[in-house]
């Protein structure tokens, strides 16, 4: 728990306190007979994620003009990694190459939400509501289906990563919130003596106070401790690292959301081996960490990666890519059933490009979503359409993603 936090905020100890305290209380993931505990982890990528760039279309003949000096090949210094004859993966992620070989990892393309504008605070509204359109929403899709659980079979409680819950996950179900410290941590007896102090002058918060510390001792340990030298790039890891030990945990959550920032690539996006490439070699590290750190839940697990929407297909003067419509969304987990490119692909030529400049989005994610959230989850397909994505009937889950 960090220094600052153990005096600053009374209301957020009680509230993360009394939620943490209650996993002990609360029902668990019905175990079938096959002793399925589900996890589900949402990872947002905020800034908007080239998905040309990520997962590339090699086989596309007009791919390597559009994308230009970016381009990724199957050949030369830093090639892409061959997924099938037509995809090939950012050579940045080694993990999730080997997570698509070992059948525990697949990508889907040209995808997008409904939101077809560029303005990204627009664009993670739509994301994160689940809602068609932007407007002042209260609740994210991931805290409704959390909601959504049976009681009495399903776990309520979801885990939020971060300094604030995303919207993702607000809403009436109760969350809990964990952020690694970036300042120094209070020493043990000094959290021991503030706890001593308000067991006689505030309990509510002396008890609130005693659950942050027992969760962040779950959560943090030597190989959380802040190093010389780290970065945001580290900083990945550490977070994943971090989840992974408190949903590994036999009373810890179920569900977990969290979000990196910076795929914003205007500028120098770099190709093999600039920007972008730090940025996904730090999310293929975070997703290699949370398959360590979960041990035997890894079998049980499904991780989503997604983004408000891509980038254009073509490069512009600065050697990056500005805001475009369809990308990629990333699925793993033992519980995925990986080893595939699932794409509807559209064409690269001009006239098949949206707008004349995007990748035209051929699967609505919120048939992605919906279909993990059915078959991981056991959410009805009813449930799904009118109370975590309202109004969406018409898009189906897409079936067969999960084991």
């Amino acid at each position: 728990m960090r220094a600052s936090s153990l005096i600053t905020s009374r209301r957020a100890l009680l509230h993360g306190g009394a939620s943490f305290a209650g996993w002990a209380y609360l029902p668990k993931f019905a175990r079938a007979a096959d002793r399925r505990d589900p996890r589900l982890v949402v990872v947002i990528l905020r800034g908007a994620l080239d998905g040309l760039a990520t997962v590339a279309p090699t086989g596309d003949p007009d791919y390597a003009g559009l994308h230009g000096a970016i381009a990724l090949t199957r050949d030369g210094p830093h090639p892409a990694i061959a997924l099938d004859s037509f995809f090939a993966l950012h050579p940045a992620m080694p993990e999730f190459a080997r997570m698509v070989r070992a059948r525990q990892a697949a990508v889907v393309h040209a995808v997008a939400t409904s939101y077809r504008d560029r303005s990204h605070f627009d664009g993670q509204d739509v994301l994160e509501s689940g809602l068609a359109g932007p407007g002042r929403v209260q609740s994210g899709w991931l805290n409704r289906a959390v909601e959504a659980l049976p009681r009495g079979e399903r776990i309520a409680s979801a885990l939020a990563i971060g300094p604030t819950t995303p919207l993702v996950l607000r809403g009436a179900a109760p969350t809990v919130g964990w952020s690694p410290a970036t300042l120094p941590q209070a020493a043990e007896d000094t959290a021991a003596r503030l706890i001593e102090l308000y067991q006689h002058r505030d309990p509510a918060l002396a008890a609130a106070l005693s659950q942050g510390v027992q969760l962040d001792k779950i959560a943090q340990g030597d190989d959380m401790k802040q190093k010389p030298g780290g970065n945001a790039i580290v900083a990945m890891r550490q977070v994943a690292r971090g989840a992974a030990k408190l949903m590994a945990a036999d009373d810890g959550p179920r569900v977990a959301a969290l979000d990196f920032d910076g795929w914003d690539t205007h500028a120098n996006e770099g190709g093999p081996v600039g920007r972008l490439a730090q940025l996904l070699g730090g999310l293929d590290g975070a997703l290699a960490e949370f398959e360590t750190g979960l041990g035997p839940r890894w079998r049980d697990t499904v991780i989503l990666v997604a983004t408000e929407f891509g980038r254009t297909a073509k490069i512009n003067g600065t050697s990056g890519t500005d805001h475009g419509t369809g990308t990629v969304a990333l699925l793993c987990g033992g519980a995925v059933k990986g080893g595939r490119v699932i794409a509807d692909w559209p064409g690269l030529k001009q006239a098949q490009l949206y707008e004349a400049r995007d990748l035209a989005p051929t699967t609505d994610l919120r048939a992605i979503i919906k279909g993990v959230l059915h078959d991981h989850l056991g959410i009805s397909a009813a449930v799904l359409a009118d109370s975590v994505f309202p109004d969406s009937a018409l898009v189906k889950p897409a079936q067969g993603l999960v084991i």
